[in-house]
């Protein structure tokens, strides 16, 4: 069996790429109505990659352990 890591890993690696791509989404069709406070800053592109780049590293240090 995997360890609870492994799984939570590729929770992090989907819901960043989700919100990755809700961001560059963002870079292209603009939202309706007045611009959030900061939102010039992007952070749904920060965010999503920060997810993707923790769940890769929970995954890679994870790889070999197994749960008996």
């Amino acid at each position: 069996m995997k360890p609870i890591w492994h799984f939570v890993g590729l929770i992090l690696v989907v819901m960043g790429g989700v919100i990755l791509t809700a961001g560059l989404w963002s870079l292209w069709v603009k939202p309706l109505g007045p611009p959030k406070v900061l939102s010039s800053l992007h952070p749904e592109l920060w965010w999503g990659g920060f997810m993707i780049l923790a769940g890769a590293a929970f995954l890679v240090f994870n790889r070999r352990s197994r749960v008996e």
